[in-house]
């Protein structure tokens, strides 16, 4: 179990095992922010977005859904890293990301079976047919393959100039697939018991870290459960956990849930209004001596500054209470209010009545856009808008991605 000399605050910095530092408590959460330019390459938008959070204090940010293998996005708006990406796109965002202090990391991922339906037929590590939901089965040379494709977008995050990585293996995404039974139905060495399960994640971290080097950051994303019948249980999550103690990860960042069709969102499958994972994160910290990220649910200052002094935490994950107030990280550490909050740090958040299917996503998505523009303020809360112009912006974005694909560059 970790040790603290001393309860931490949200101004304290944390030390990574790797000897790296973030200058604080708090860390903003991978978020697909759909903001690259449909060739997998990062928009002056999305490094305007980064510099803004980073200028309103974040100790830490992560990039979401930077894809290891472009024929299988999670959206169009991802970005890529391999050896075509625009060099010059990157440092651009990874520069403004790291601005006033901030460090800036890329949410390595692939989808799997989760893949944008409307570019590509998915695969994951079983063949699955489940009402309309469909995907092929991963050969034996494609699961081979992953751990070179991990450790060379690694590598290339590095030279692109991003000051670390976090493996995605949460949210019902390729890795989160071969943990799960639920999608994991192989007989083979990647399939059967959790750890058997959980191999190919373990032969990921290591080719990663070989990639890279002992001193880069290497963080991963862990599912604290699937939240569905059948997927990854808590207990198997745990056995999870130690297994990655025994790795190089610098940081184990707990989220659950899953994007399966139909699943229920994580703030739908837990009871509690706080920390969605809290009771989770503890256990797991009697398990490792690797710092924890919490991710979900928090809302309000005083959740996060409890979380951090039981122990259940080092560092404490945001996702769209930064979309909200991306100024927030400011305002918790130094306790002041912000516009329209009545005289409190907490943010406000809107309202919606009767949201459609993937409205609220939908919001919050192209708030991310208005944010980088500095438009927040003009923004409405009408759902159907906010979906027609996040569809309308995917679809245009499709046309370029399967370009690449064709051209290979």
């Amino acid at each position: 179990m970790a040790k603290h000399a001393a309860t931490p605050s949200l101004a304290d910095p944390l030390l990574l095992p790797c000897g790296a530092l973030v200058k604080n408590r708090i860390a903003k959460a991978a978020m697909s922010d759909s903001l690259g330019n449909g060739s997998g390459d990062p928009t002056d938008a999305q490094a305007r977005l980064y510099a803004r959070w980073a200028q309103g204090g974040i100790g830490l940010s992560i990039v979401g859904e930077v894809q290891v293998d472009p024929r299988y996005p999670e959206k169009p708006g991802n970005l890529i890293v391999d050896s075509s990406s625009e060099s010059a796109a990157f440092h651009t965002l990874t520069k403004a990301g790291a601005e006033n202090g901030s460090v800036l990391w890329a949410q390595l991922g692939h989808a799997g079976a989760l893949a944008d339906p409307a570019l590509t037929i998915g695969v994951g590590p079983s063949e699955l047919n489940i009402g309309d939901f469909h995907c092929g089965a991963m050969t034996d040379k494609d699961i081979a393959a992953l751990p070179e494709k991990y450790a060379q977008a690694a590598l290339r995050s590095k030279t692109l100039g991003f000051g670390g990585v976090e493996i995605h293996a949460a949210h019902g995404f390729l890795l989160s697939q071969f943990l799960s039974p639920l999608f994991n139905l192989r007989t083979d060495n990647y399939g059967g018991d959790v750890r058997s399960r959980a191999r190919i994640v373990i032969e990921i971290i290591d080719a990663v870290r070989q990639s890279v080097g002992p001193d880069f950051p290497v963080g991963i994303k862990l599912n604290s459960s699937d939240g569905l019948e059948g997927g990854l249980s808590e207990k198997d999550s745990l056995v999870v956990i130690e297994l990655i103690d025994a790795t190089s990860i610098d940081l184990i960042d707990i989220s659950g849930g899953t994007y399966f069709p139909g699943a229920k969102s994580a703030s739908e499958s837990v009871d509690t209004s706080g920390a969605y994972f809290a009771s989770f994160a503890r256990k797991a910290k009697q398990l490792t001596t690797i710092p924890i990220m919490l991710t979900g649910g928090f809302k309000h200052e005083f959740e996060a500054i409890e979380a951090l002094a039981r122990g259940d935490a080092d560092l404490i994950g945001l996702g769209r209470t930064l979309v909200i107030d991306p100024e927030l990280p400011t305002r918790w550490i130094n306790n002041v209010a912000g516009t329209g909050v009545m005289g409190m740090s907490d943010p406000v958040f809107p309202r919606f009545d009767s949201p459609p299917p993937g409205g609220i996503t939908a919001w919050y998505t192209m708030r991310l856009t208005a944010l980088a523009d500095a438009q927040e303020a003009n923004m409405t809360i009408i759902l159907h808008d906010a979906i027609s112009e996040y569809e309308q912006r995917d679809s245009e974005r499709r046309a370029l991605w399967r370009k690449r694909l064709v051209s290979g560059t």
